[in-house]
């Protein structure tokens, strides 16, 4: 069976192969004129094109067919983590989060981060790349990194929304449960939800209670200490099962 090749275009209407993808098609792969390919415009759409000019650097295409595919899952899935110190293992949760499925990912900053900046093309690519191998048909969101205290306080959060920490509940709250409840008992089914995922050092106290006042429901990932891309795939995936 012969393997199907995907490339990535946002604007497959323009007919030009980004100049990466081209690259790639006619230097690597050594696509020509007249040989078939599938394109992915990361918005829904899966469409069938055939090469009518290929350069080094450059591949134009005829659309023959186009596919709607609806999403996989019911609701919206985001996810919003303080990133690691070793950027590679954001671009590692990055990568597993797309193949398994995520709709958004945001990257904050808090007390305690280990990293206040971060080059966001590299994770792009990552995701793209993620995209086309598990043959998904929407592009996740990457968000800028931005201020754990400015992103709590924006207008376009789901109403189902959860910070996972580590703390004692009775150390933010002295007329709470000891024990958090488990993320995946208490979500809400085919629904959009946003998990808040810490830095090494967890999440300050204050910033738990803030994110609490801001309508967040403190959540616990199960009874290991997860690191923080795993306990962002954790999240992820939980928020996949109920959504599927």
């Amino acid at each position: 069976m012969k393997e199907e090749r995907f490339f990535f275009h946002p604007n497959p209407e323009t007919g030009l192969l980004p100049a990466d993808e081209a690259t790639h098609a006619t230097r690597v792969l050594r696509l020509g004129v007249g040989d078939e390919m599938r394109l992915i415009d990361g918005r829904g759409h899966f469409l069938t094109a055939r090469i009518t000019e290929a350069t080094n650097h450059r591949c134009a295409f005829a659309i023959t067919a186009t596919e709607l595919r609806q999403p996989e899952w019911a609701g919206h899935i985001h996810i919003a983590l303080a990133p690691t110190k070793n950027i590679d293992r954001i671009e590692w949760f990055a990568e597993k989060a797309t193949e398994i499925g995520i709709d958004r990912i945001s990257l904050l900053d808090c007390k305690n981060s280990e990293r206040r900046t971060v080059k966001t093309e590299r994770i792009e690519k990552i995701i793209i790349a993620a995209m086309k191998q598990s043959h998904k048909a929407y592009l996740p969101q990457l968000d800028e990194m931005q201020a754990i205290t400015d992103f709590l306080r924006r207008d376009d959060l789901p109403q189902q929304r959860y910070i996972a920490h580590c703390h004692d509940p009775r150390d933010i709250d002295t007329n709470t449960e000891a024990t958090l409840p488990f993320l995946g008992d208490i979500l809400l089914r085919q629904t959009d939800a946003l998990v808040l995922i810490g830095p090494e050092g967890d999440f300050s106290r204050d910033e738990v209670r803030l994110a609490m006042q801001l309508g967040f429901h403190p959540v616990s990932l199960g009874t290991s200490r997860l690191r923080t891309e795993t306990a962002a795939l954790v999240a992820t995936h939980l928020i996949r099962l109920a959504n599927r």
